[in-house]
């Protein structure tokens, strides 16, 4: 049995979470979750936030934000991070009318500037991926996908990935060929299982090599791992038995 600190991104218990925000922390505690990822605080301030995961013995060392947060909002997102404990803000997702070649560049740039002014603060910008990066990008366009355009363009000291193994694997592409060729640039992970029919499911009950695949993370040097279901049948249920199934993953690596 592995005694890693797992976490959760809180996406899968966002209706719990909109109801009693502090009860479904105190949950998910209790089932043996160390780490939080979040995507909303529902309605509730940084303060308050970091107020409930001190009570519950949790740290949310990163939050999903919108691009907007990581320009014209950048000076508030930075004070809610500090003071909610978060160390990385993740970008989640990029507009369609930007996944152009051009508009990816442009991300891309604001990506770095992001960067530099939160490692300034002490803090870091990451990238988390869906599946639309892994398409074949137009011939000339610099990079065979958006996400290789994304690493290549993007300042590896200042811009950080968050790889949802669920999505890069339903892209087509290899999520251990991205650890290995980019050592430290990965420092969290989404541990989402696939079936063989490419829907998701339950962690455990899919075809994902969950030995190989967190090895590897902890080989590139991830520090996160944040289980996740979009929609699940029963939130909690899932919750409590993806992290009883990770603790039985033998893992190599530091």
């Amino acid at each position: 049995m592995n005694d890693r600190a797992w976490g959760i991104q809180l996406y899968t218990v966002r209706d719990l979470c909109r109801e009693d925000l502090e009860g479904t922390l105190a949950a998910l505690a209790e089932m043996g979750y160390r780490e939080v990822e979040f995507e909303n605080y529902h309605g509730h301030s940084a303060a308050a936030v970091r107020a409930m995961l001190d009570r519950h013995g949790l740290s949310a060392p990163s939050s999903h934000v919108d691009l907007e947060a990581l320009t014209t909002g950048l000076d508030q997102a930075i004070t809610d991070a500090r003071t909610a404990g978060h160390h990385y803000l993740v970008l989640r997702w990029i507009p369609e009318s930007q996944r152009t070649p051009e508009g990816l560049k442009a991300i891309a740039d604001q990506l770095n500037r992001a960067g530099a002014r939160l490692a300034s603060a002490g803090l870091a910008v990451a990238y988390h991926n869906h599946y639309f990066e892994f398409a074949p990008l137009p011939i000339g366009a610099g990079a065979l996908t958006a996400y290789d355009l994304l690493l290549e363009r993007t300042d590896p000291a200042l811009v950080f990935m968050q790889l949802d193994l669920f999505w890069i694997r339903k892209g087509g592409q290899d999520a251990l060929r991205y650890l290995a060729s980019y050592p430290g640039r990965f420092r969290m992970v989404h541990v989402k299982e696939m079936a063989a029919d490419g829907s998701m499911v339950d962690l455990g009950r899919g075809a994902m090599d969950w030995p190989a695949l967190l090895s590897a993370s902890v080989g590139a040097g991830v520090g996160h791992f944040f289980v996740e279901h979009d929609q699940p049948a029963d939130p909690l249920a899932f919750a409590r038995g993806a992290i009883r199934y990770l603790r039985t993953v033998p893992l190599q690596g530091p």
